[in-house]
């Protein structure tokens, strides 16, 4: 597996970390940064729509906020608690910044292969719609072996990342918090995902529209009570955030080559802007205009970056848990620890304010972030499939070896899945972000009436 590590790490860096913010940046300056100066616009279409919901969509199809849960049933997964804390034990505090950078420039690269994939979507044989990357890939451009590229990495994410180190991740944080055993843990979020995933798309999308405000709702306001407490403390930790990301010589020696890489990979991983999972949950979204599905892409990076991972990030800065100098010495000694990092590191920051509950707080939570991205990459492979086998065939079989993958991953020893889902998601990122790149003309006369302000 040292091979996968060393092919995972020749893709990402820098080269893919570097197509990815070139890709945000590069729409960001073709809209003039719409995503700063549209503020009100896209708020108003997204934020101001889940005040007054319309009704649900017809047999097949998925509401927009329904797609919009359904996107963010994945992408707030176990990296906006362990994620997050990793990247600061060994990037340092500059991580933050970066990631921040990577979700304000990747608004824009979600806002275009949003519209794209709703503008390349076709008729889902049970009604509604689906779409994605390998639409506008073999649709748009014509490159079929691109899009065929694309779906077999979707199927391989969604077992590796998607799935293996959901499910061990859910069934650790159960059985450190309360004792509970691995194999009955995996078990039964094997029958619970059941559930909701053969229902199909339908059942996912009503299922992430219930569970996913309350998930976020929960751990956000369980991060505020932090921050109240800990409001002295936020100054500093603003400070330490930009010092570590803009001084050559960041402070304690970390610098800002580890504060950019650690931080610009959270950011792609917590979000998935670029990666195009997402875009396959949004082209199923009932809308007539795709540019309207790409406001929602703006405000799904919002959500799953500059508000969750920040939160977290904040909560470890301010609770005096991290120590630089401590981190700095376990990672030159190689004596890292689990407990120093991930999380049981956001577990110790909220139980500095929480105690006991605060432990019981990250725990629940990850179980959720975990299990809704299992339901999310459930329907995210299913798609792959479906372009490979040029229909349903072997869609029940996936299902079946994706739920017996969550009970192998809960008892599995998982250190070289990070590696494999590194590997795939690259792989699966690459043709989307050059797709994106050569419909660049296509995406901004779909987004320009927004841009403008002169849609009707």
């Amino acid at each position: 597996m040292d091979l996968l590590g060393r092919l995972a790490g020749w893709l990402w860096e820098p080269w893919l970390l570097g197509l990815f913010l070139f890709t945000g940046l590069w729409y960001s300056l073709r809209t003039g940064f719409f995503q700063f100066f549209g503020l009100k616009r896209w708020l108003r279409a997204t934020a101001g729509k889940l005040l007054h919901p319309a009704k649900g969509p017809g047999t097949g199809g998925l509401s927009q906020t329904q797609a919009l849960a359904t996107a963010l049933a994945s992408t707030i997964g176990t990296g906006s608690i362990a994620g997050v804390a990793t990247a600061i034990f060994y990037g340092g505090p500059g991580a933050v910044f970066w990631m921040w950078v990577s979700a304000l420039l990747g608004m824009m690269t979600s806002c275009a292969e949003k519209a794209l994939a709703v503008r390349y979507r076709e008729k889902a044989p049970g009604g509604g719609w689906q779409g994605g990357p390998m639409c506008y890939l073999a649709r748009g451009l014509g490159w079929k072996g691109m899009a065929a590229l694309f779906s077999l990495c979707c199927v391989g994410a969604s077992l590796a990342g998607g799935n293996l180190v959901q499910a061990n991740s859910i069934a650790t944080a159960l059985e450190a918090s309360f004792g509970w055993d691995p194999l009955a843990v995996g078990s039964a979020v094997a029958l619970a995902c059941g559930a909701v995933i053969l229902g199909g798309v339908g059942r996912i999308g009503r299922f992430s529209e219930r569970l996913v405000p309350l998930m976020a709702l929960l751990f956000l306001g369980g991060g505020i009570v932090v921050l109240a407490a800990r409001a002295q403390a936020i100054p500093a930790a603003l400070a330490a955030i930009l010092e570590g990301a803009l001084s050559p010589k960041a402070a304690l020696g970390y610098g800002m080559g580890a504060a950019l890489r650690y931080g610009v990979a959270r950011g792609v991983f917590t979000n998935e802007a670029g990666m195009g999972s997402s875009a396959m949950a949004h082209a199923a979204a009932q809308v007539d205009n795709p540019a309207e599905e790409g406001m929602w892409g703006i405000f799904e990076v919002f959500v799953a970056t500059v508000l969750v991972c920040t939160v977290t990030a904040l909560v470890i800065l301010t609770t005096g848990v991290y120590s630089p100098e401590a981190a700095l010495a376990a990672i030159r000694a190689g004596t890292v620890a689990d407990a120093m990092l991930g999380a049981p590191l956001s577990a110790a920051a909220f139980a500095t304010v929480l105690g006991r509950w605060g432990e019981g707080l990250v725990a629940v939570c990850l179980l959720l972030f975990a299990f809704t991205s299992l339901v999310g990459w459930s329907y995210y492979g299913e798609r792959g499939l479906s372009y490979l086998a040029g229909g349903t065939r072997g869609r029940t079989g996936y299902r079946l070896f994706f739920l017996a993958a969550i009970v192998l991953g809960s008892v599995g020893d998982l250190s070289a899945v990070w590696e494999l889902s590194d590997l795939w998601n690259g792989l699966m990122a690459l043709p989307n972000l050059l797709a994106l790149l050569w419909l660049t003309p296509e995406a901004l006369d779909l987004l320009r009436p927004w841009i403008t302000g002169r849609r009707r």
